[in-house]
Order: C-alpha cells, then structure tokens, then sequence
C-alpha cells in the first residue's frame, strides 16, 4: 500500500512539472496572473476537515485569468494549508514573485493527523517554468501573508505561536527580520495587511476577537498596543486604498449569522465605523480594485454535516457596495462547498472564487449590479489560497 501511495504521489508531482513547462512557454505575454495555493492534504467529510487516505502534494497554481475566462498556466510542488484565511499567498507587486506559507503538515507521528508547519515558500512567477527559490521558516501556523507595495517588506501571521514574522525583500530574496509578539499562543493572529502608504499594518487574531495594529518604519515593524473591536472572530482583512480596509468575523461556528466590518483607516485613531451581517462564516474577503465595492465568500453551512439543521447545499459569493462608510449588498451568486478565498480583477469587472469540496475556481462578471459565470477551471489538488498581484 506504501509503494502503490507513493507512485500516485510520484505520478502527480511528474505532471505538475509537465504542466508547468507547458504553460508557462507564454507567462510572459498573460497580464492577468492568479496563484492559488492547494491542499492535498484535506478533505471534508461530512462536516468534519479530515486527512485524506491518500494525501496527494499541495500545489502552487499559477492561472491567466484575461478577459474572465481561467487557463491553468502551471504549477509546482510547494506546502500549502486550508487551515488559516485564504490570503495564504502574497505577490510581489512587479509579479516577479510569490510567498506561499502552509500553516499545517502531516504529523509525523502519525499521519491520520496534521500539526501546524511555519513554511515560508518563495516562488519565482517569471522563470519558465516557475521554481521554488527557497524555503524559509516563519513561526507556527505560518497563516495569512502580505507585500507591501514597495515590494521591500513582507508580514506573515502565525496562527499557533502568537507572533507575526518579519521578511525583507531584495529583488528575489527574502530575508527573515525578526518577529513581533502579539498575544499568547492562542491569540491566533491570522491575517496581516498593510495600509497604502505602509506605514501602519492590521493584524486579526481570532483566537481573542482583537485586530492589532502594527506600526512600519522601513523593516522596522512594533506593535502599538493598540487593538481595534470589531467582531467574534476576525479572520480575513483586506485592504486595497486609503479610505477604509474590510475585515471579515467567522463567529463561533455556530449556525448563527456573522459579520463583515468596516475600519476608517483615515479616522484618528484609525477605528471600526461599521458592521452588517452577511450570513453563516465569512470566510474571506476581497474589494475591488477600485475600492468601490467588496466581496466576501460564504460558507453558508456548506461546511456542516448534512444533518445539521445549519447545513445548506451551496456557499455564497455576496458583493456590497462601498458608500463612504457604508456597506449596500448588490449581488451574489451560488457557488460550491467549503470555498475559501476569492480574487477581483484588475479592472474590477471579474471575481474569482475558489472551492474546496469541487477542487475548482469560478469566474463571474459583475457588472455593478448583477454576478454572471463565466468560467471554470478543475484542478487536481483543492484550492485553499489566493492572490493577484493588488494595485
């Protein structure tokens, strides 16, 4: 049975490599570049996260996504977790590179189980195909991972020790700086990203409901002791202009509604200004690149066993629109089960959501109004990560 696992193991990882080299004979001429980060790791089973009998190897997928129709373009070997937000993944903003962290691995104990992981991938997106440059060690739980726009700095959040972890950032070199402590090991600190001028950074921690801010002086990052109050359970947080950043409130899991907020980045103190209630466990949040509208995937109960009186058979893709600092629902659309992150296009014309059960992403336009598929891409591993390179 080990052998028989093993050449299945082997036989996959073979035809990423075919994969990659095929596609990626024309990275350079594809603007609109999508990475997700893939679990082979997991599946659900009845409501319940479990390791698969046979683990395949968790992926890194790089996809076009022009004009809203997905192309697989290649993929490499790289760990990667469902466990954490799905902003798992972070890209330069010239494209040139991708950081990929996988929060969890097989227990080397016993492999039924996982434990957390603080692998920091550092993909080159512009070789052909693309290639895993190096392996860093962040902290425990290594979770969600964001660049600043300057390219020079990257944060990782690490869900199992409390921490966030320092990198700075040389053309294609990545270089550890240290950590921060936050809170204690069960704080949870999920999602990290930066404001626009980089100066300050949001930190959720699940673990005690709290988002902390981070002040950033080139690679000099500290915690302000200041923390901001916004939800049960902040997860994802996003942020793509000046004016406000989104942060998403899982709750307890507990078939209730939850809440996305939120926070006035031009208040002072920077502060939590709104909250609406979006449905059951949201577990990622994107805006638009024009900064005009958010979206957010629903779990919807998708993820719990069937005979939960909590189950639906179908998550959510919801968008709402951004007024100041108000949020108006606009549109939304069924999509699979147990789907995790989502991406916008560049002209904020297409959202992409990604779903684990299907092993597939779904393209939609949307039209400030309405969500319509486009498109669908399969893939061979679960997709549990996203990002395009952000404005």
């Amino acid at each position: 049975m080990k052998a028989a696992v093993h050449r299945r193991t082997r036989d996959v990882a073979s035809a990423l490599v075919a994969t990659s080299l095929a596609g990626f004979a024309n990275f350079a001429a594809h603007a609109e570049i999508v990475v997700t980060a893939n679990d082979g790791k997991m599946m659900l089973e009845n409501g319940n996260a479990v390791v698969r009998k046979q683990p395949l190897p968790d992926t890194v997928s790089v996809i076009d996504l022009t004009d809203g129709a997905l192309k697989l373009l290649g993929e490499v070997p790289a760990p990667a977790s469902v466990v954490g937000p799905p902003p798992s993944v972070a890209i330069a903003p010239d494209g040139s590179l991708a950081l990929v962290t996988g929060a969890m691995k097989l227990d080397p104990a016993d492999t039924t189980k996982t434990v957390p992981d603080d692998k920091l991938s550092v993909i080159d997106l512009k070789s052909t195909p693309p290639k895993v440059l190096a392996t860093l060690q962040a902290g425990p739980g290594a979770a969600g991972v964001s660049i600043n726009r300057a390219g020079t700095l990257a944060l990782v959040a690490n869900r199992s020790e409390g921490t966030v972890s320092v990198f700075a950032i040389s053309g294609n070199t990545v270089t550890a700086g240290g950590k921060i402590q936050l809170g204690d090991a069960k704080s949870g600190p999920s999602h990290v990203v930066f404001s626009r001028d980089g100066a300050t950074a949001l930190v959720t921690r699940d673990g005690d409901s709290k988002i902390s801010l981070l002040s950033v002086d080139g690679t000099k990052v500290e915690y302000t002791k200041r923390d901001l109050s916004a939800g049960i359970r902040p997860y994802d947080i996003d942020l793509t202009g000046s004016a406000v950043a989104v942060v998403g409130n899982v709750g307890a899991s507990s078939g209730d509604s939850d809440t996305i907020s939120l926070i006035d980045m031009t208040a002072k103190p920077i502060r939590v200004v709104t909250t609406v209630t979006v449905g059951q466990t949201p577990e990622a949040v994107k805006m638009s690149p024009d900064g005009s509208h958010v979206a957010v995937t629903v779990m919807n109960g998708s993820n719990k066993p069937s005979a939960s009186p909590f189950f639906n058979d179908f998550g959510l893709l919801k968008v709402y629109k951004i007024s100041g600092t108000d949020l108006t629902p606009v549109a939304e659309a069924k999509i699979g089960h147990w789907c995790q992150g989502m991406v916008w296009s560049k002209d904020s014309k297409h959202v992409v959501a990604q779903c684990m059960v299907e092993n597939e992403l779904i393209a939609f336009s949307f039209d400030g109004k309405a969500l319509t598929r486009t498109s669908t891409l399969k893939l061979q591993v679960s997709p549990a990560g996203i990002r395009t390179a952000e404005p």
